[in-house]
This record gives C-alpha cells, sequence and structure tokens, in this order.
C-alpha cells in the first residue's frame, strides 16, 4: 500500500512539473511568435519606406534634368534673340546706300539727308523690339489668368494624408491637376496606369491601396480610415 501511494505521487508531481514547463515554454513560443510578426510588419514598412524614398529620388532626377534641360536652352534662346533684333538694322540701313547712288553732284545736300534718315531710322528696331515683347507678355498674362482661376475654383485636400504620399508626390500629384481626395477615388485602370507612367511607380498605386484611402477620405469617414490605415499621417507615411 506504501508503494503505491508513493507510485501515485510521484505521478502526481510528475505531472505537475509538466504541466508547469508546458506552460512556460507556451508562454515563449507566442512571445516569439508575437516578435516574428512585429518583425515582418516593420520589413513591411521599411520596403514600402524604401519604395517611397526611391519614388522621391527619381522625380527629383528627373526635376534635375528638366532644369539643366531648361538652363542649356537659355544660351541658344537669347542668341537668336539677339540675332533676330541685329536682323532690322541691317535691313534699314541698306536703302539709304541705294538712294545715295543717283544723288545729285552737290555734296552738302546728299550727305545731310541720308544722315538723318538714318537717325530717323534707327529707332524703328526698337519700337520693333519692344512690340515682341508685349506680345509675349500678354500670352503670358493669359497663361497665369486660367492657372489663377483653377486654383480658386476649388479648394485643395491634404493628400500627404495618404500612405505613400510625401512632399515630392504630393508636388507632382498637384502637377497634374490632381488636388483632391475625390480625384483620386474617381481614378479608373486608365487613369492609374498614366499617373504611374508619369511618376515612374509601377504599381505603387494599388499596392498601397490610395484609391481605397481617397474613398474614405471624400467620404468623410475618418473612424474606419483610421482603423483601416493607422499609419496615415504618422512619421511612417510622411
Amino acid at each position: 500500500m506504501g508503494t503505491f501511494f508513493y507510485m501515485l505521487l510521484a505521478f502526481v508531481v510528475g505531472v505537475l512539473v509538466g504541466w508547469f514547463l508546458w506552460g512556460r515554454l507556451r508562454g515563449e513560443l507566442d512571445s516569439l511568435r508575437g516578435d516574428l510578426d512585429r518583425s515582418r510588419s516593420e520589413r513591411v514598412k521599411l520596403r514600402a519606406d524604401a519604395d517611397r524614398l526611391t519614388g522621391e529620388l527619381d522625380a527629383c532626377g528627373r526635376a534635375r534634368a528638366d532644369l539643366e534641360r531648361r538652363l542649356g536652352e537659355a544660351p541658344a534662346a537669347s542668341g537668336t534673340a539677339k540675332a533676330s533684333g541685329q536682323a532690322p538694322a541691317a535691313l534699314i540701313s541698306t536703302p539709304p546706300t541705294a538712294k545715295s547712288a543717283p544723288a545729285k553732284p552737290a555734296a552738302a545736300k546728299p550727305a545731310v539727308k541720308p544722315a538723318a534718315a538714318k537717325s530717323a531710322a534707327a529707332p524703328k528696331p526698337a519700337a520693333k523690339a519692344a512690340a515682341p515683347k508685349a506680345a509675349a507678355s500678354k500670352p503670358a498674362a493669359a497663361k497665369k489668368a486660367p492657372a489663377s482661376a483653377k486654383a480658386a475654383a476649388g479648394k485643395a485636400d491634404n493628400l500627404r494624408r495618404l500612405i505613400g504620399i510625401g512632399p515630392v508626390n504630393e508636388k507632382l500629384l498637384k502637377g497634374l491637376g490632381v488636388t483632391s481626395y475625390a480625384q483620386i477615388a474617381a481614378w479608373t485602370a486608365a487613369d492609374v496606369k498614366r499617373i504611374e507612367d508619369v511618376l515612374n511607380f509601377d504599381g505603387r498605386i494599388a499596392r498601397e491601396q490610395w484609391i481605397d484611402q481617397a474613398k474614405l477620405l471624400a467620404a468623410g469617414d475618418e473612424k474606419e480610415f483610421a482603423l483601416r490605415f493607422p499609419t496615415a499621417g504618422t512619421a511612417n507615411n510622411t
């Protein structure tokens, strides 16, 4: 009887110890799984940040190339403007020499007339040069007027609330005329392809769910937006 009691006691103690060890190991396993999930989410965030930075670097590179092209075209344009400004003077100066050939033998009067003709003809190129400047200023003013009218037509939204849109992407989208959540929410597949071709994103709009985010913000559903996109508007986004 005593042996059976000791065996039963040993069995109970073994079960308790095994249950304690199993519970502890299971807790550590759950902790390791949580750490693994957190590391995966951090990796996804880092990958999204890397894609965003790559897009911004590409946009900066295109902007730099565009500025260098414009700076290269500026000297050529100024050279053509100078050539066009000198051409009327040469054309105007030739008629007096042609008229001076059949002049009368008296040397005093013909010498005074060509000089007066040249002095009278000298201001004409300046007037002609001023006319293109005035004509050029009118189209510039005409171009500025529609731009200001478009800007005043509707209130622009804060596009940087969307995950994946930083300062550079917001500037590029506004340059393409995209200023509100409703515009992004109404994008079709053709619109997405056109925007990605211009911004060189290659599937980023669908991957970061720009359209779903814009639909929630355009509808004013802030609660659902915060629930589905908790990192929007944080340092990880901008």
